[in-house]
């Protein structure tokens, strides 16, 4: 791109003044390159097995695992609050080796997507993270070999057996979080063996082994062991998404996503001007829970953050973007945003 000539001592004219644009909350509301709406948001949900009472998670204030009963109210109230949908994790009672209880149609995670979709129809996109790790009594997103070892293709018969579970318990989109190679072809072949041909995916293409997932682990009562270095991408590579992009569209990816979200907003633009199919980023629990601490302190506006971290993933590329802040932020535009809030309308 050239730029225009500029103003100076051996070119006299005018001043070029950009903040003419800046003026008035109207003038700059008409230029406004991004907005956000509350069906770009998708609410990430906790449902705990056997639970009689919902239960806090410490370092997500004003998060929760739900009961059943409880999630669906949830839920219910995000719809009619106009978010674009749901993604639903499973915390279950029992877990084993080969995290059995995420193919179980009896399992919390299946029970729970089946309730939300007989009360909620299709009204809003129900999604399901479709990995192990929840499920796993050691905690990885796959299952072992006798190495101690994840074992790529035995994880993805797995996988095949979980998406088929999903997807006959009234899920609209599978979300294949494990990195393994070849997720996205081995729940698509299995999903259009079963019939399941409307059964989409959102990808999560460009997953990194991060710090900022730590109070997930909370979250799902992680039994992590080690850790998850040897699948999940490195978070010093930034190439290496966009062969992860084309792998995933080649095996049958409707949408692909980059977790986390702010840490890696350069990878989500590139994402996005490579991508054919829609592109989504995850703001996790770790940016989750830095915005509340630092808020919780006084050393930020809390929505005024919130709104504009939204913003950037929406600015960087991103047409879905799954946050804990969704219902919250619909209400807000459903309401009417505050007067201190209106640059975000």
């Amino acid at each position: 791109m050239t730029l225009p000539t500029m103003p100076g001592p051996s070119s006299p004219g005018p001043l070029d003044r950009p903040r003419r644009l800046r003026t008035s909350s109207a003038v700059r509301s008409l230029v406004r390159e991004h907005s956000l709406r509350p069906a770009d948001l998708v609410l990430p949900m906790f449902v705990r097995e056997g639970a009689r009472e919902n239960r806090p998670i410490g370092s997500m204030p004003g998060v929760e695992q739900h009961t059943m009963d409880s999630l669906v109210r949830a839920a219910t109230e995000a719809v009619e609050r106009g978010v674009g949908g749901v993604m639903l994790f499973g915390v279950p009672e029992h877990k084993d080796a080969a995290g059995s209880g995420a193919s179980d149609p009896d399992g919390i995670l299946n029970q729970a997507l089946g309730r939300l979709r007989r009360e909620l129809g299709d009204a809003t996109v129900i999604m399901a993270d479709l990995c192990l790790d929840e499920f796993t009594d050691h905690g990885h997103c796959g299952v072992l070999d006798a190495a101690g070892r994840v074992d790529n293709d035995a994880t993805l018969e797995r996988y095949r057996e979980m998406a088929l579970a999903q997807a006959e318990a009234g899920a609209h989109l599978l979300g294949p979080s494990g990195m393994m190679d070849g997720q996205i072809a081995a729940v698509r072949g299995a999903l259009d063996s079963a019939g399941h041909l409307d059964t989409g995916i959102f990808a999560y293409t460009a997953k990194y082994a991060s710090a900022f997932f730590g109070p997930f682990r909370e979250a799902v009562d992680s039994s992590l062991q080690g850790d998850r270095r040897s699948y999940q991408q490195d978070p010093a590579n930034g190439r290496e998404a966009l062969r992860e992009l084309a792998l995933d569209v080649a095996e049958g990816a409707d949408l692909v996503m980059v977790k986390p979200g702010l840490p890696y907003l350069d990878v989500l633009r590139e994402v996005a001007e490579a991508s054919p199919v829609p592109v989504g980023a995850y703001q996790v629990s770790g940016e989750y829970a830095m915005i509340e601490a630092a808020a919780q302190n006084g050393w930020l506006d809390r929505d005024r953050t919130v709104l504009e971290s939204l913003l950037a993933f929406r600015r960087a590329g991103a047409g879905t973007v799954l946050t804990y802040y969704a219902s919250e932020v619909a209400g807000w535009y459903r309401d009417g945003l505050p007067p201190h809030l209106h640059e975000f309308l």
